[in-house]
């Protein structure tokens, strides 16, 4: 075992805050990166090094420029790195990059990270190892030609995904021969430039699914363990906006035979850290390996809300060397954990980026409810990275408790200067099929009437609540020349309980 003392934080936002306030209180210090589109970011203020990388001229940011990480980590004296999510956390180059300077990889092996990372590869592994699959392509296609004799065996509709990369990039639906091959060069183009990888296969497109991980952890020595699911079937085009652990489709006979598919998987491989397998459940209750995650995820931290499990913690400790503490008896589910992704994007206007300043931030505390966040009043959301503002995790004895908590919590939340993703959570925590936990992947797409909620009296409301403020935050500090426009991102749930109030 090696114990690490420095940790590289080679991310930015809320998992750079989430991993260092773990390793802080591990005893660990920690150096962060200033960039120059985020001077004052939040995370910087919680580090105990920053290391000044300002370079406005660079082509790309300082989180993809492997060398100048390795550089970064040596001149500042880490031991050790961690990538976080996105970015390099799963390129198996930067793993070996760190690994042949020195710096222990807070992650898997550059094997795993590769064989994984490969969706071809990962597929080829599955097989082998008789990990339920939906039929498809034994490997990457050379072209559209051979994208259709695919096809044809297979029958439509299938699905052209990225062989290298995930997150829903890279990846067409098609229903029928006429469309193959727009959408596979669509598919391709989509992928070299996520992922400097073109190429793609074929599987078949299975309707309608529930979209089910479940997450690992595994050690240097043989030791793999699940610690349940979590449910991500509320997405939209392939981007996940909320997770919940566990599933409201999996009673315990289905867990164990998909959470032993999973670690059977990551045996495989010799996987160690913290890892996630996905795979697609359809109505009869068959399960299809999809892919795996080769890092911490962002939905987290609902598995740790109802395991008591850190996972950064356990990275940690793993890329030491420990041997994992837990057995797969010792994991017990308790209670019911909801996450939130609170971005800044325009609802209304089909989930549109909505960079801009954040002028207030307000979110409620108290039992179950946790916030990870890498803004605060001030701070900017800026175009050049994700619009994530914040998770708010939410946790109930069951599952009506969790999503009666969550909308409470939501309804407290107060943002102002950008819009953002709270009126689809609202309307979401109110709607029957999401209650009824009878939703799929199709949910966004096909049973919405609208984004967002409405009520009878809320433009009164904010108009109503709009003119109060304005009253109060300009007159009365004898502000001048203030539009009244600056009331009308307040959202209406605010609005209605401020109103309450008076």
């Amino acid at each position: 075992m090696k114990k690490i003392k420095r940790i590289l934080i080679a991310n930015r936002g809320e998992i750079a805050v989430r991993i260092m306030r773990t390793a802080q209180l591990m005893g660990i210090k920690c150096t962060a990166i200033r960039t120059a589109a985020e001077p004052n970011a939040m995370y910087l203020s919680l580090a105990d090094n920053v290391h000044d990388e300002v370079d406005e001229s660079s082509e790309i940011t300082v989180f993809l420029d492997i060398e100048k990480l390795i550089s970064i980590a040596l001149e500042t004296k880490c031991d050790a790195l961690h990538p976080g999510y996105g970015f390099l956390a799963e390129n198996a180059y930067f793993a070996e990059r760190c690994r042949d300077n020195g710096i222990i990889f807070i992650g898997p092996s550059p094997d795993s990270i590769y064989k994984m990372g490969n969706k071809t590869v990962a597929k080829q592994i599955a097989l082998k190892h008789k990990i339920p699959m939906a039929m498809g392509s034994p490997g990457s296609i050379a072209d559209e030609d051979e994208a259709l004799k695919h096809a044809e065996r297979i029958g439509y509709p299938v699905i052209i995904k990225a062989a290298s990369g995930g997150g829903g990039r890279g990846m067409r639906i098609v229903r029928q021969a006429s469309e193959m091959e727009k959408m596979f060069t669509l598919a391709s183009r989509e992928a070299e430039k996520s992922f400097n990888d073109p190429s793609v296969f074929v599987e078949k497109y299975i309707e309608n699914p529930k979209h089910i991980e479940f997450q690992i952890l595994g050690d240097m020595h043989g030791n793999i363990i699940h610690l349940g699911e979590r449910e991500c079937s509320i997405q939209r085009k392939h981007q996940k906006l909320l997770e919940e652990a566990p599933s409201p489709a999996l009673d315990e006979e289905l867990r164990e035979r998909m959470g032993s598919m999973a670690v059977r998987l990551a045996k495989a491989v010799g996987y160690y850290s913290a890892g996630t397998v996905e795979f697609l459940l359809d109505s009869d209750r068959n399960f299809y390996f999809m892919e795996m995650n080769t890092r911490i995820q962002v939905e987290h931290p609902v598995t740790e809300m109802i395991t008591g499990i850190d996972l950064i913690e356990q990275q940690i400790r793993i890329a030491g060397g420990e041997e994992l503490s837990l057995r797969q008896d010792d994991i017990r589910l308790e209670g019911w954990a909801i996450e939130c992704r609170i971005n800044a994007e325009d609802v209304q206007a089909g989930f549109a980026p909505a960079p801009g300043r954040i002028e207030k931030i307000s979110f409620p505390v108290g039992p179950g409810i946790r916030v990870d966040t890498g803004v605060s009043a001030g701070s900017s959301i800026v175009a050049s990275y994700d619009s994530m503002i914040a998770k708010l995790i939410v946790t109930g004895s069951d599952r009506r408790h969790a999503i009666t908590n969550t909308k409470l919590a939501l309804d407290a939340i107060w943002i102002k200067g950008t819009k953002t993703t709270l009126p689809f959570f609202r309307m979401l925590m109110r709607n029957h099929l999401f209650q009824s936990g009878t939703f799929t992947t199709a949910f966004i797409e096909k049973d919405l009437d609208k984004y967002y909620n409405t009520g009878e009296y809320e433009e009164t409301i904010a108009a109503w609540l709009a003119t109060k403020l304005f009253v109060e935050e300009n007159l009365t500090e004898k502000k001048a020349n203030i539009s009244f426009d600056q009331g009308k991102e307040l959202t209406p749930w605010l609005l209605r309980k401020r109103l309450t109030q008076f």
